[in-house]
């Protein structure tokens, strides 16, 4: 699914409008429609709907939803801001809802604002995608009453006052902190940025019949990962495959007290179908490997922690990091194997927290490698950022900077692609801010490199069937119960799920 700028969005609606064609009032029924549609089905006609109208089209679709909930008898108010010009299918849906019996106001000013209680609904209808200047005077004055007041909120398209293609937070202005957005047709970039959170709530979004052939051909850099992007990935294992067809990985991970780093990893590799897999550590924990991931080779190199190892060209897709400890001896691993393993390496946690102090390494690092960072440890890479916005832009710069692709982990974890286009993961839940949860996710794309997936399916296919899984584990033990090994154990399932429009040839 393709995330459009507010622009686009715009031009989208416009070649719906003329290319269907379709009338604008019409679009904006069905935008309506699709939202009476979901208000019906959560929530009964027991709530009172105040519906808050600015005049532009986002107001028309609020005045729509208002005359559509009182023609099956739901109790509806509308109150709408007396402030500037109104758009002409504004005007043609006030025209409409004036016969019917909704009471309708205009507000002037802050007393005339209404009283409200648990049992009433507000419905955000005051500004959409296009805002571009912070809400002021009574719109600001509306929006903060609307979030004092103890009720649920529906924010039509986008919360009000939240921007869409820049930060919000900076500009400190009032924002609508709706319970549930509902959205049109795509994905937009505000909705997946955890400063947004407050904002958003549950998002949910709505077919409204725009121009397919334009979503077609319009360019976007940024895309939200769904189940046909990952079907045109996936790869089907053929009849007479044997292990060898499935790559040989290593990993180099743990050290003394931080074996359970190295398990994990090993684990997700394993499991994600890599054909061998050799683990490197330290002597420590040849054991703990040997006895806790049997199907695993093991190689030592060091005492408590690896040192002094580079055989790295045996093999066809090298993960570093979990679990092997900050020691000065690893900045000389990771520039042998960044010297000697010419092909992509994935790179995580510790080896990450080295890198950034070695900064030389940087431009040394094998193209089309793949980092694996959360935000704090992006940031000891890169440096601070203002806000989420920022961030994104900063790793799709360093991206391309070093050739590489950075998985900037998160709630919708992000991919920066060394070609400049970025990807947004849609699966995954809270359950998996939990320790090991990323050292499963590196074994996971290290294994499916050396499978021969391409560095960028690699990434998405892996951070994909990582979130489902720990969406399937979730539903088993809870998120506040799950743990990373249950992550590891849910990908079987999380595998049928992707595979079960395949048949194995």
């Amino acid at each position: 699914m393709k995330i459009f700028s507010v622009e686009q969005i715009r031009n989208w609606d416009a070649y719906t409008i003329n290319n269907e064609p379709v009338k604008s009032i019409d679009l904006m029924e069905r935008a309506a429609t699709a939202c009476f549609d979901w208000i019906i089905r959560n929530f009964d006609d027991s709530y009172h709907f105040i519906i808050f109208c600015g005049k532009g089209n986002n107001g028309g679709d609020g005045l729509a939803i208002a005359r559509l909930l009182k023609s099956i008898k739901y109790r509806v108010s509308v109150f709408i801001v007396q402030s500037g010009s109104a758009s002409a299918d504004f005007e043609t849906n006030l025209k409409k809802l004036e016969k019917t019996s909704v009471p309708v106001t205009f507000l002037k000013d802050a007393d005339s604002f209404p009283q409200m209680n648990k049992t009433d609904v507000v419905i955000d209808a005051l500004f959409g995608t296009g805002l571009n200047k912070p809400p002021k005077g009574l719109f600001a004055e509306l929006i903060n009453f609307i979030n004092d007041q103890n009720t649920n909120r529906i924010s039509i398209d986008v919360p009000s006052g939240l921007y869409m293609d820049k930060s919000s937070i900076e500009a400190n202005h009032p924002v609508i902190k709706a319970d549930y957005t509902l959205s049109f047709q795509n994905q937009k970039l505000a909705f997946l940025l955890p400063e947004n959170e407050p904002f958003t709530g549950e998002v949910s979004l709505l077919d409204i019949g725009l121009s397919q052939e334009y979503e077609e051909q319009e360019n976007s850099k940024l895309t939200f990962v769904d189940e046909n992007i990952i079907s045109g990935i996936y790869q089907p294992r053929k009849a007479f495959s044997n292990k060898g067809n499935f790559g040989y990985a290593s990993l180099l991970c743990g050290s003394y007290g931080m074996m359970g780093a190295a398990i994990l990893s090993s684990l997700g590799c394993l499991r994600i179908g890599v054909g061998k897999l050799t683990v490197v550590t330290c002597e420590a924990g040849y054991p703990i490997i040997q006895t806790a991931v049997p199907e695993a080779m093991c190689i030592t190199s060091g005492e408590r922690h690896i040192r002094d190892f580079s055989d790295f060209e045996h093999f066809d897709a090298i993960g570093i990091g979990p679990g092997i400890g900050k020691y000065d001896s690893h900045k000389k691993l990771l520039k042998d194997l960044f010297t000697v393993f010419k092909k992509p390496v994935v790179i995580d946690a510790d080896a990450l927290n080295v890198l950034s102090e070695t900064r030389e390494l940087y431009n040394l690092i094998p193209a089309q490698s793949i980092i694996t960072p959360h935000p704090k440890e992006f940031e000891r890479l890169f440096g601070k950022v203002k806000n989420d916005f920022e961030r994104i832009d900063l790793a799709l710069s360093k991206a391309k900077e070093l050739n590489i692709y950075i998985v900037l982990k998160g709630h919708f974890t992000f991919i920066a692609t060394s070609e400049g286009n970025g990807f947004f993961n849609s699966t995954g839940n809270a359950g998996m801010a939990t320790a090991g949860a990323g050292d499963v996710l590196t074994g996971i794309i290290t294994g499916l490199v050396a499978q021969n997936y391409s560095p960028l399916n690699a990434c998405i296919l892996g951070v994909y069937l990582h979130g489902l899984a720990g969406d399937l584990a979730a539903e088993i033990f809870s998120p506040e119960a799950m743990i990373a090994g249950d992550i590891i154990e849910s990908l079987g399932e999380a595998f049928k799920k992707v595979t079960s429009d395949f048949l194995y040839v």
